[in-house]
């Protein structure tokens, strides 16, 4: 029974994230993913009523026709987390495949609204929810199971998903950090994983994104207390308060809300993707907002609400808001451009507890937001964040815990994974021998 490693997408970039494991005839596709900045360069294009060939041809999902190469049947589609770089392409793709997609709890919620939405495709895969744990093994067939090791990412509910096989266990580790004091749900599964290293891993297929950071990634308790220290040394400032980052962030989310709560300001969740992601992670109990949050998704509500700050007093409240990378479209954006009833005014506050994702689309998007914003008066806050993706030491412990025979570097552009190539011959590796440089559509054999 041999085992081989076919990497569809997210080997020559990063996002369109989809591995695919071969063990003997039975396939495990690990992700389905969008690459964003594909779509944003079409500025008309409606993901949700376009067809799979065109986002293909767009590089947008994988192009998944390799795997009519592969001699075998799809047994299972497995999701880490809910970033739509792993499960945006579902609704795309998932229906080519006659098998269950697995997620973590929130990561199936969202995935389930994935298919919901699509207006091209009828996705009818069954939907598993599987909890992290070893003993919430999920049986593929007589020969594989699937179980999720608790992980920590800027989502909740991420996992390393590790395939159990006769030969011994994969590991796909797409995305994590090593947070041992998260903000929200429970640390890294460190023992876990040192428990499989021990049982034998062959392979480790992982994310490369910023394995050329020095040093361990910083816990979100980090972030948490750059929110605060900001947001609560205006408690009696009179101007605006405005906030944006990631709608997926639940853990940010929740500090910026009980910050603003702290000093006396109503937080308000604005913009449909800050309210699905919220209200999804209230609804399954995964997180407690404090009672004075609101959200509003509809963008003539979001008009509505906003003319009700302004009528109140700006002072009154804290929009939390999506338009960090400077979308067209996102609220923030519509703020700075002056498309809202929002007016900014001199000495209004504006906090991106975001950082920039690194592509020339994004730089120049947020550039153009920050000047229209300053033109206005406001003062800009960055910086207010951490990554949740590892560096360099993190991905070292890794490594060493999980000690697999092989290693797969994904989720990069050739630049990063050859830092985490690096990375590999120091810790005694050999690239061509137990270290394989994949591009999208190769496949290599772990087993010989």
């Amino acid at each position: 029974m041999d085992i081989e490693i076919i990497a569809v997408g997210g080997y020559n970039e990063v996002g369109r994230n989809m591995t695919a494991v071969r063990v003997g005839k039975e396939i495990v596709i690990f992700d389905m993913g969008l690459r964003l900045d594909q779509i944003m360069i079409h500025e008309d294009a409606e993901v949700e009523n376009m067809h799979s060939l065109d986002l293909i041809e767009m590089k947008a999902i994988p192009d998944d026709t390799i795997m009519n190469t592969v001699e075998g049947s799809v047994k299972a589609i497995v999701c880490t987390h809910g970033h739509l770089d792993h499960i945006g392409a579902i609704p795309k793709l998932a229906h080519r495949y006659n098998a269950p997609i697995i997620g973590t709890p929130y990561t199936a919620k969202l995935i389930e609204q994935q298919i919901e939405g699509e207006k091209k495709f009828g996705v009818n895969n069954k939907v598993f929810a599987l909890r992290s744990g070893k003993k919430y093994r999920y049986e593929i067939s007589k020969d594989l199971s699937i179980e999720f090791v608790n992980m920590q990412h800027s989502i909740i509910d991420t996992a390393m998903a590790v395939l159990h096989t006769p030969k011994g266990a994969i590991a796909y580790a797409l995305d994590f950090k090593l947070d041992r004091t998260p903000v929200l749900g429970n640390p890294p599964d460190i023992e876990r994983m040192r428990e499989l290293g021990r049982e034998g891993v062959i392979a480790l297929i992982v994310e490369s994104t910023n394995v050329r950071l020095p040093g361990r990634c910083p816990s979100e308790r980090v972030a948490q207390k750059l929110v605060r220290d900001v947001m609560t040394s205006y408690e009696d400032d009179k101007n605006a308060i405005i906030v944006s980052t990631f709608s997926s962030h639940i853990a940010r989310v929740k500090t910026i809300a009980e910050c603003a709560h702290e000093i006396g300001r109503k937080p308000v969740l604005l913009g449909r993707s800050m309210e699905r992601y919220s209200s999804t992670a209230e609804q399954l109990k995964q997180v407690g907002f404090p009672e004075t949050l609101s959200m509003f998704g509809n963008r003539k509500t979001v008009d509505r609400v906003i003319r009700r700050m302004l009528k109140e007093g700006k002072d009154k409240y804290v929009p939390i808001v999506t338009g960090h990378q400077g979308e067209p479209g996102a609220t923030l954006t519509r703020i700075a451009s002056g498309n809202t009833p929002y007016r900014i005014d001199k000495g209004d506050k504006v906090l991106y507890s975001a950082n920039v994702i690194p592509n020339p689309m994004n730089y120049g998007q947020r550039h153009l937001q920050e000047t229209l914003l300053k033109m206005r008066g406001a003062r800009i806050f960055e910086g207010l964040h951490v990554s949740g993706h590892a560096q360099r030491e993190d991905h070292y412990e890794v490594i060493h815990l999980l000690n697999p025979q092989h290693v797969v570097p994904a989720h990069g552009n050739v630049d990063m994974t050859g830092d985490y190539i690096r990375l590999l011959e120091e810790c005694g590796y050999t690239l061509g021998n137990d270290i394989h440089l994949l591009r999208n559509g190769m496949k290599v054999n772990v087993t010989k």
